[in-house]
């Protein structure tokens, strides 16, 4: 099990060991403790504890905010390294808010992010992303009560958690409102391992294709690599309250992805079958995206069910599927004029918009296909292709009929060649908010070839002192993961849909930002 005094134990090495079955034996001694389980002779403690972490946890539920960031600072100065600050702010907001307030889970959701996004800052700036994050997180928390409110208690010891259920049993308790069921059906398979409640809470988040239900279990699991996966309980237990939450605003419409999963997957033999290993080339993979992108939902999820079919590697067909959802970005009318709201001005594509909601729950379904059991596997990918192609049309509009950016227009007036002339350009771009010259410029200067780092970095810095309307850390790195992970041919398309978005939230200073600045003395 990872250490916050060990050496880093990288997210991959992560995934990897999951899938070699290596969590069952690394939850098996603590598990009943971790998951706020007592033995029946015991009386149930009335909050969730966390061993060494709960002074500093308890530090960040308490701490009204405008105190809060000299104190991290302090204790940064102290020897506490980010690792640990970034876990107690995630079990902090866990226990506050179990997945069901709208802030607390964005912010839950930028926490691995803004860890993420350190790494790539010198040393002397690497606090600022959190920082940042850790402000949010406190003021909403203050907000809601602190402490006395908090949403996860302790599991009560209950005869049915070690009971036998299938792979439904959760969602059909979650269905039934039965927040008592789902609790000790999910405590129960989270004794087992992770990965076992992991797969058992697939089947219900996919149940409604809403993008938070999506989005925050797999930002959830992220975290286990920073918390440790003694806490895995905690952090996927706010999907299930989430899910229960949602469950009363049920529509009759929201059943047929679930008829069109279980078509195909009959269809095409994947109910018990191993992931292929096939891989397309460039052309098959940019095939099959415009198809996901272009077809009705049950058509993209049909082909996309078929290529699994055929034997084609999971993540293959997640590259394409991803950069369906990357054309949503590109192709965004914006926010139209009676949907304004407070940071969020009419033609603008950050925060909760169709395109920055896509490519993130687009991610989120590639990165839990690649950590589930084959079954799982099969229906995230599909899912997620049934999701894009709804969304296309989500705003009334269908996307497909409109052009991307960056135009022709925009195209034709970017003619710099010298890299510092393209970033100084870009910069200019985002700060006016001129959002389709900064995908022109940052499409010429991927079709020049140039050095990725430096645009990146230009991008991080914005994605750091924005506020994004909870979504910079987020769609930061979803971008990153996907540019990794994305083929050479296709893989700038993701930095010039971030380039717009950066565009789009500039001018909305982050809540703490300039504060944690003055700390650092940067």
């Amino acid at each position: 099990m990872p250490r916050f005094d060990q050496p880093e134990f990288s997210r991959r090495t992560f995934l990897s060991e999951v899938g070699k079955g290596m969590l069952v034996a690394t939850a098996g001694s603590v598990a009943p403790a971790a998951l706020g389980l007592s033995p029946a002779a015991a009386a149930a403690p009335e909050t969730l504890g966390f061993g060494a972490l709960e002074p500093l946890v308890c530090l960040m539920q308490e701490t009204p905010a405008e105190r809060l960031l000299p104190a991290l600072v302090q204790r940064l100065k102290s020897g506490t390294s980010l690792k640990q600050l970034t876990a107690a702010a995630a079990l902090a907001n866990a226990r506050t808010f179990g997945g069901e307030d709208y802030i607390g889970f964005h912010t839950m959701m930028a926490l691995a992010p803004a860890y993420h996004m350190a790494k790539e800052l010198p040393t002397d700036r690497q606090a600022l992303p959190l920082l940042k994050v850790l402000y949010r997180n406190s003021s909403r928390i203050q907000a809601l009560g602190g402490r006395k409110n908090e949403v996860l208690r302790p599991v009560a010891p209950n005869s049915t958690v070690g009971a036998a259920t299938d792979e439904f049993a959760l969602r059909e308790a979650i269905r039934r409102r039965d927040t008592a069921a789902a609790e000790a059906i999910f405590a129960r398979s989270a004794r087992n391992s992770p990965r076992d409640a992991f797969n058992e809470l697939l089947p219900a988040v996919r149940d409604q294709l809403d993008v938070h239900r999506v989005v925050l279990p797999y930002r959830a699991w992220d975290l286990l690599d920073i918390v440790g996966t003694e806490h895995a309980h905690t952090m996927l237990r706010q999907s299930v309250r989430f899910c229960l939450k949602a469950e009363p605003i049920r529509r009759p419409e929201w059943k047929e992805p679930e008829v069109v999963l279980s078509r195909v997957m009959e269809q095409h033999r994947l109910m018990d079958r191993a992931a292929g290993a096939r891989a397309g080339d460039d052309a098959w993979v940019l095939r099959l995206s415009e198809t996901i992108f272009k077809s009705t939902p049950a058509d993209s999820a049909a082909a996309v069910a078929e290529a699994l079919g055929e034997g084609f590697a999971p993540d293959v067909v997640g590259e394409a599927l991803s950069l369906a959802a990357n054309q949503l970005v590109l192709r965004d009318p914006g926010r139209r004029p009676q949907h304004e709201d407070v940071g969020k001005p009419a033609g603008s594509v950050h925060g909760d918009s169709v395109g920055v909601h896509a490519c993130d729950t687009a991610n989120a379904w590639r990165n839990m296909a690649r950590v589930a059991n084959a079954r799982n596997t099969f229906a995230c990918l599909i899912m997620g292709a049934y999701q894009v192609a709804r969304d296309r049309t989500i705003m009334g509009v269908d996307l497909a009929t409109l052009e991307p950016l960056p135009s022709t227009y925009h195209l034709a007036r970017v003619t710099a060649t010298d890299p510092k002339a393209l970033l100084a350009e870009a910069e200019e771009a985002i700060r006016g908010n001129l959002q389709g010259r900064a995908t022109a410029v940052a499409h010429r200067y991927g079709l020049l070839g140039l050095p990725p780092r430096p645009m990146f970095d230009l991008l991080l810095r914005y994605a750091i002192s924005e506020d994004g309307n909870l979504h910079a850390e987020k769609y930061y790195r979803t971008v990153s993961e996907e540019y990794a992970s994305t083929r050479p041919a296709y893989r700038w398309r993701q930095v010039v849909a971030l380039a717009r978005v950066t565009a789009s939230e500039f001018g909305r200073p982050a809540p703490g930002y300039d504060e944690a600045k003055r700390l650092l003395g940067v």
